[in-house]
């Protein structure tokens, strides 16, 4: 990579690894739990998923890796507690996506805006409203039914 330096190229495995982990919908619902829920030991996290122990710790090895967990050791234990800095730098690349969107729909809800509530008659001037249709005597109507569920008379 020319004039990246090895800097940018650090920052950018940082942020793969960053949406690699996010990737996955259990580790999506690790860092959910471990957001809500305060930092928790690999036991109580791992109660949440069905899965066997070296799965789980897979998954957690990857959140650590990415640097959106951090690991401390309390007697015989392994507490998890969340690292939410690197979301900040996903939030960064993600921003000029979220302006983009909102002025789209920002556009789209002004041309609705500017739409007729009701679609025109065909061939009627724009801006007016249709005439209501008659029903179709050939096709049956449904009744209303009453909060007993019966049927009401004709």
């Amino acid at each position: 990579m020319a004039g990246g330096g090895a800097a940018a190229e650090t920052a950018q495995g940082a942020e793969s690894r960053v949406f690699a982990a996010l990737a996955s919908p259990i580790r999506r619902e690790v860092l959910r739990l471990l957001r809500e829920q305060g930092p928790q030991p690999v036991a109580e996290l791992a109660a949440h998923f069905d899965m066997a122990r070296p799965s789980f710790s897979e998954q957690l090895r990857v959140l650590r890796e990415s640097g959106l967990v951090a690991e401390t050791k309390a007697g015989r234990q392994r507490i998890y507690r969340l690292r939410a800095e690197p979301l900040l730098e996903v939030q960064e690349w993600l921003h000029p996506y979220e302006r983009f969107w909102r002025e789209k729909l920002t556009a789209l809800a002004g041309l609705l805006d500017e739409m007729p509530d009701e679609p025109a008659a065909p061939g009627a001037a724009p801006g007016t409203v249709a005439a209501p249709v008659p029903p179709d005597p050939s096709v049956p109507s449904a009744q209303p039914a009453t909060p007993d569920g019966n049927e009401y008379a004709p």
